[in-house]
């Protein structure tokens, strides 16, 4: 986003970000309902995907064998599907004042191919700036639970695995340090709720940090 755009941005952009099953999907519907509540428009989307060329390129993301691809090529292909993400659905969603709310962002990017496969952050920082610029989301929630958990909660809900599920616990658990990493070194951005608890309690947490954060 270039600085006119950010400048332009009326609307905030709140990502919801977890391992596998973590409950995001779920979350995000109570969020929504929550802000409509206070009279906010609301936009859900969702990373990889959210826009037309980026849902083609999720396909290639998520469907197929887990040796599909490198580290590399996903970082790329995920990156490449976020800026068609951010220039056809969320930058002008900002523009007319929307509150929009994304399952999954660049965090995934710097848990999964950052931290599960280790690409070199540097590396990852460079993309970023070359697909998303100076843009950040306004507040970052990152549903925490133990891989096991998340992994049986994610089979049972799909009955089938996909890549990234079908990928071994190792990587998953370096994932998830991925993301506590990233929640330590933005505080200010990132908030980790713990996705244990019951869809309510966790509904509620998320509300209250919204409310809080973003004086809703």
């Amino acid at each position: 986003m270039t600085g006119a755009q950010e400048r332009a941005k009326k609307g905030r952009f709140i990502t919801l970000e977890g391992g596998e099953g973590a409950g995001k999907s779920t979350q995000i519907a109570h969020l929504k309902a929550f802000l409509e509540k206070r009279g906010r428009s609301v936009l859900t989307t969702r990373e990889p995907g959210g826009a037309p060329g980026a849902e083609m390129v999720r396909k290639l993301l998520v469907e197929g064998p887990a040796e599909r691809w490198d580290g590399v090529t996903e970082a790329l292909l995920h990156f490449a599907a976020r800026r068609e993400h951010l220039r056809s659905t969320v930058w002008p969603a900002l523009k007319r004042g929307d509150w929009v709310v994304s399952d999954r962002f660049a965090d995934s990017t710097m848990a999964y191919q950052g931290g599960g496969y280790g690409i070199d952050r540097a590396l990852l920082d460079k993309l970023y700036g070359i697909a998303v610029g100076d843009f950040r989301p306004d507040l970052t929630v990152i549903l925490d639970l133990p891989v096991e958990a998340g992994l049986a909660r994610a089979a049972a809900r799909r009955g089938n695995e996909t890549r990234y599920e079908s990928l071994p616990r190792d990587f998953h658990e370096r994932v998830r340090k991925g993301f506590l990493d990233i929640a330590a070194a933005e505080p200010d951005r990132c908030l980790v709720i713990d996705a244990t608890a019951g869809v309510e309690a966790v509904a509620s947490a998320i509300a209250e940090a919204v409310t809080r954060r973003l004086k809703v």
